[in-house]
């Protein structure tokens, strides 16, 4: 955790003569960009796994014909061809999955009780008037919804509800992996609710610390960036 605390430090120094006080949150703002950029091939092939598994949508209807009086076999069969094209059906899971250490060390480097080093000299910089290692709850204590603070979570809540919404109508479109009826075993079950789970990053930027909000925020706007990119 102190190498990726030094290098979030760093980019704050780097950053201070052109964003002042907020440059800790730029920083992290960076630091989130990088991640992502590390995980973009994983993105793309993701994307393309997604394309492929569209493509498949007729040779299952046929397999449904084929297959549809015995569904353990159909399902058996559904996935025999996606073995044999080389199609994951939780293959765009993996950069999700991937991105959940960064968020777990912004976490814990502005919590208060496990900050420490550059933890703590982070934990004094702001974003505008909302400290970077304080959560909602303190801005309500201090003054309120429409307290300095308070608008601070306002902004970032109706930023984080637009892009939840513009994810959610954008999940709602895209076809579901299914074997004749039947979900592919766990992955259905998935991809029905991950229409419904944009919005619960409006929970998680209320109860993390700031810092660890702005990752998911920056995270969330460039997933619904790349998709809008590589699925379009």
């Amino acid at each position: 955790m102190s190498v990726l605390a030094g290098l979030v430090e760093h980019l704050a120094e780097l950053l201070q003569p052109l964003c002042g006080a907020a440059s800790a949150a730029a920083a992290i703002v960076l630091f989130t960009a990088l991640v992502r950029l590390l995980v973009h091939p994983l993105s793309r092939a993701a994307a393309r796994g997604q394309k492929a598994r569209t493509a498949l949508q007729p040779r299952i209807a046929a397999l449904r014909e084929k297959h549809g009086a015995n569904p353990e076999k159909l399902q058996r069969a559904v996935l025999e061809l996606h073995a044999a094209e080389k199609v994951s059906p939780l293959s765009g899971c993996l950069p999700s999955l991937l991105q959940l250490p960064a968020f777990f060390v912004l976490y814990r480097l502005f919590s208060g009780s496990s900050a420490d080093g550059a933890g703590h000299a982070l934990l004094d910089h702001h974003l505008f008037t909302a400290p970077l290692g304080d959560r909602w709850a303190d801005a309500l204590v201090a003054g309120g919804p429409v307290g300095e603070a308070g608008l601070v979570y306002l902004v970032l809540f109706a930023v984080v509800a637009a892009i939840a919404t513009f994810n959610y109508r954008r999940a709602k479109r895209t076809p579901l992996p299914v074997t004749g009826g039947q979900d592919v075993p766990g992955v259905g079950a998935l991809a029905k609710a991950m229409p419904f789970m944009s919005f619960f990053t409006l929970v998680t930027v209320a109860v993390v610390p700031l810092a660890a909000a702005l990752y998911v925020i920056t995270s969330t706007t460039w997933s619904a960036v790349e998709r809008a990119v590589l699925h379009r």
